[in-house]
């Protein structure tokens, strides 16, 4: 009788071509699973734990839409922040995914699109993991769909589905991975070294933090390895090191001018809008539950976590047990073993500079306080360095599941019993959403255009904002940015010259801070001619074409008031309130 992962030598074959069909097809139909709610109607609807970041991936997809189809610039765009723009070189624009599904977004829409790569996404990663795992690191096809399925679908990669399509697709990084690996070998210095330097500016293009944490995370793997199998690294590593050289060379050439856009070109910003201490993984998530999880509770993961799209270790009480049973029951394999070690070192900075228990700072210090500053770190949030030990224990859980086959029977069913209770748990739950505001005919009929012609913007109000304003941006989105509006949520610098650390908001002007309390607490000032003057300044700097009252929301009443004392009454057409702007002056762009 065969154990569990072997292959009877008469229909190995037969039975490997099998799996290796149905196992990407099972990942694929999870994934849908995942976004079931979002595909019912993806361009009405949204995420509901991130309707932001959904909205800034419906952003960069409508982006790549007009440098395909308008033959815009890749690295900037005016039609968000007008009249400023915003450096895309320095957003997460995903070019290498967003400019080739540019035709869907354009016939069907930036919302199907957003959909479609967070499906593929989970479903990719899982494959790409399964696919290197079932090649090189485990001979059990069963072995290397347990650790795919968790490198694909761990609590963190569902997590992030709620509106971080970059975090998700991360199928380039197994390959990334196993390309460094076989640069020890003889003969692969040149060709392995270009194949990886291509990969590296294809992970750049999907997602830089992702690109960090693989390099921080086989830095300390190579470091841990050498120390550990001294011999065997000397004897390799001036080929390994030329490898990495030619690597590095090819994707710095093609890097050079990108990454000069995202760090030099206007738009450009240092740092992160808030202190490293405040998102960092909590210690008691180690054994809780996400919310997506089967076995999850929000009221009790909320404590542990710091938003629905941070959920970033949480394996659960069985989970954590068969994490340090994986890790004994392979820790004579020396690789294995430093990745264990660089599993531990990446969850250790992702605690961030002082420990937090439920929430709580403990007051103990922890490593992290002193880099926490250190340029390119600080551009990072800190908890997501977490994401590197939930990948390492799917490669973990696979090599375990591998070398099980081998033990006696009895350890082998307590093995697989406690895989059980620690996976089932873990299985994630179709993501929740909400309706978005439907685009009202004013914009789909093309009543708009009348009004934005000469390059004038549309204005919503609220205006768009991180949190507040979301339906204007959504609605410029959907219409593939047709017309510019000013502000938005994107990064820049909060006050250029003067001060470009990083905001989710451009710099703040007297129209934009006067709208937002209004919104926010409903109380109209009177307005003196004085404010009416700013006002109008900053409607002559937005280039104002026209401006519309987005229906429903927070206090509408309000925000109408306050635009009648100060615009006069409106106009009504295409199911929304507006007022024509277009007797202001229009200033001549820089």
């Amino acid at each position: 009788m065969s154990t569990a992962g072997e292959v009877p030598a008469a229909t190995g074959s037969w039975w490997l071509r099998r799996i290796d069909v149905w196992v990407p097809l099972g990942y694929l139909l999870l994934a849908i699973v995942v976004l079931i709610r979002l595909w019912i109607d993806p361009n009405g609807r949204v995420l509901a734990s991130n309707d932001d970041d959904h909205g800034v991936f419906l952003f960069v997809l409508a982006h790549a839409d007009r440098v395909i189809f308008d033959g815009a610039s890749p690295f900037f765009s005016d039609r968000l922040n007008a009249p400023v723009g915003v450096n895309m070189m320095a957003n997460t624009s995903i070019l290498a995914l967003s400019l080739p599904l540019a035709p869907i977004t354009h016939f069907l829409g930036a919302g199907v699109s957003v959909a479609l790569l967070i499906t593929l996404g989970l479903a990719g990663t899982a494959y790409a993991w399964y696919w290197v795992l079932s090649r090189h690191l485990v001979r059990s096809r069963v072995a290397a769909a347990i650790g795919g399925v968790f490198c694909g679908f761990a609590p963190t990669m569902v997590s992030h589905a709620n509106g971080h399509v970059n975090f998700v697709n991360q199928y380039v990084v197994p390959f990334i991975v196993w390309q460094v690996l076989r640069l020890r070998e003889p003969g692969r210095a040149l060709r392995g070294g270009i194949i990886l330097g291509l990969l590296i500016v294809l992970q750049c293009f999907i997602n830089e933090e992702t690109l960090l944490f693989t390099a921080l995370t086989l830095g300390v793997f190579v470091v841990a390895y050498a120390v550990m199998a001294f011999d065997v690294v000397r004897a390799v590593w001036k080929r390994f090191l030329a490898g990495l050289g030619v690597a590095a060379a090819t994707a710095g050439v093609l890097l050079a001018y990108p990454l000069w856009y995202q760090f030099f070109a206007p738009g450009n910003y240092h740092g992160q809008p808030f202190e490293p201490d405040m998102y960092v993984t909590d210690l008691a998530s180690l054994f809780g539950f996400a919310r997506q999880s089967l076995a999850g509770n929000a009221a009790l993961t909320r404590s542990m976590s710091v938003s629905a799209t941070e959920d970033n270790t949480f394996f659960g009480p069985f989970g954590f047990v068969m994490i340090v049973v994986a890790v004994v029951m392979v820790w004579r394999n020396v690789a294995a073993r430093a990745a264990g070690i660089a599993g531990l070192v990446l969850l250790l900075m992702s605690f961030g500079p002082v420990l937090k228990v439920f929430g709580r700072d403990t007051g103990i210090p922890l490593p992290f306080g002193l880099i926490s500053h250190v340029p390119i770190i600080d551009l990072v949030s800190v908890t997501r360095f977490a994401m590197v030990p939930a990948t390492i224990v799917g490669v973990l859980y696979a090599l375990a599941a591998d070398k099980v086959r081998i033990y006696p029977d009895k350890k082998r069913r307590l093995f697989w019993i406690g895989m059980t209770l620690a996976l089932v748990p873990l299985i994630p739950k179709p993501l929740p959403v909400v309706e978005g505001e439907p685009l009202p005919a004013f914009l789909t009929q093309g009543t708009y255009k009348e009004y934005v012609a000469n390059d004038r913007t549309l204005i919503t109000v609220p205006l768009p904002e991180v949190t507040t304003g979301r339906t204007g941006m959504r609605w410029a989105t959907l219409m593939n940015l047709d017309y510019a509006t000013p502000r938005g949520y994107f990064m820049g610098p909060v006050n250029p010259p003067a001060d470009d650390t990083g905001s989710w908001n451009a710099p703040r002007r007297f129209t934009s801070d006067l709208l937002w309390r209004v919104r926010e607490y409903g109380r109209v000032p009177e307005l003196t001619d004085a404010d009416r003057a700013r006002i109008t300044e900053d409607l002559i700097f937005w280039r104002a074409g026209v401006i519309i009252l987005v229906p429903g929301g927070r206090n509408p009443e309000a925000q109408r008031e306050l635009l009648v004392d100060a615009l006069g009454e409106p106009k009504s057409a295409g199911g929304v309130e507006f007022w024509d702007m277009r007797s202001l002056p229009v200033p001549p762009k820089e």
